[in-house]
Parts: structure tokens; C-alpha cells; sequence
């Protein structure tokens, strides 16, 4: 895996990225444009095996000219790495033993609190926004990391 600051040396075009919220029953996955200006929910899959994640993956990378992909790495408040952040980390390290193009881990923390928040401001209904909370905090992920990426 590489940091957001090694992706962003090899990568001067801007391209388009796919973020990750690696939930452990459902996972979320937004896109941003090629300028890297907006992050977008793009769907959930529900998680069921590493082959199937990696086969949705490589569809969405092939169809949409993904060149990396940002994943929610769950850090504690604290900063530290607990049991989310480490099945995050080995998830993140199977998916780039099948994937060849960079992946980047992005704190995640507050991401789904705050996709959660986001929509509740935009007047959408409690059970459409917890239908979409995956995506949504994928999007929430991505866009931190495309911001870091813009300054």
C-alpha cells in the first residue's frame, strides 16, 4: 500500500479513484471525477466473500478507468489501530494482491457519522439514508482524501 503523498507524487494527471467503507456486512464504494473535484456514492454490495469484492472491483476499476482506490482505514478516536482497523489493513492487502493499481488507507473516523449527518441536512428519510449510509460514507472517505490530494 501506498500513502496518500506517494500516490499523489506518481499520479500528477489527475485521475479518477474509487473510495471504500469496508463495513463487516455491507461495503460501500464511491467514485470522483477525473479532476478529483467530487466524490459520488456509487453503490453497496453486501460483503460476502473476498472473491466476490474483488470481482465487483475489478468491474467498477475496468468500467470506469479507476486508477486507485482510497480505503476507510477505522483508527480509534484515540489515533490508534484497534480490531476494525486491522481487518480493514488485511482486507485492504488481499484486495492489492489481486488489483494492480495503487491503494491508499484514509482515517476514516466519523465517516459514517458524518455521511449520516450530511444526509439527515439534505431532508432524505431515515430508512433511505440507512439503505444508502454505506456509499454515502464512501463518498464522505473519498472526498477527504481527493481534498488532501487538491491542497
Amino acid at each position: 500500500m501506498v500513502t496518500l503523498e506517494e500516490f499523489k507524487k506518481k499520479h500528477s494527471d489527475k485521475c479518477r479513484l474509487i473510495g471504500l467503507d469496508l463495513g463487516s456486512k455491507r461495503i460501500g464504494i464511491s467514485i470522483c471525477d477525473e479532476k478529483q473535484l467530487i466524490a459520488t456514492p456509487l453503490k453497496t454490495i453486501n460483503r460476502s466473500s473476498l472473491e466476490k469484492l474483488i470481482d465487483e472491483l475489478k468491474i467498477v476499476i475496468s468500467e470506469n478507468n479507476i486508477k486507485g482506490i482510497i480505503i476507510g482505514n477505522p483508527l480509534n478516536m484515540d489515533g490508534s489501530s484497534g480490531r476494525s482497523a486491522q481487518s480493514v489493513k488485511d482486507t485492504s492487502e488481499n484486495i492489492e494482491k489481486n488489483i494492480n493499481i495503487p491503494i491508499c488507507l484514509w482515517d476514516e473516523r466519523l465517516s459514517t457519522v458524518g455521511a449520516f449527518n450530511l444526509s439527515s441536512q439534505l431532508d432524505v428519510n431515515i430508512s433511505k439514508r440507512e439503505k444508502k449510509i454505506d456509499e454515502n460514507a464512501a463518498a464522505f472517505i473519498l472526498q477527504g482524501a481527493i481534498d488532501f490530494l487538491n491542497n
